[in-house]
């Protein structure tokens, strides 16, 4: 199952979220929220597969935050 590790503000801030997470070596998907096609702000949820939960929130805290 897919979990929501982080949301980001910017698609830009979710790239990078997910760009840290996938040199990792981690499964990332990122999915917008409210907002209709070709949007540059919005909300992006950033999904890890529920057993790489932990370790996916561990690289945000210590490199994105």
């Amino acid at each position: 199952m897919w979990m929501v590790v982080y949301i980001a503000q910017t698609k830009e801030a979710a790239e990078k979220i997910r760009g840290l997470l996938q040199a990792a070596d981690l499964l990332v998907k990122v999915r917008a929220v409210n907002q209709t096609a070709g949007e540059k702000y919005g909300c992006y949820e950033i999904l890890v597969p529920e057993s790489e939960l932990d370790e996916a929130h561990n690289i945000i805290i210590e490199k994105a935050l």
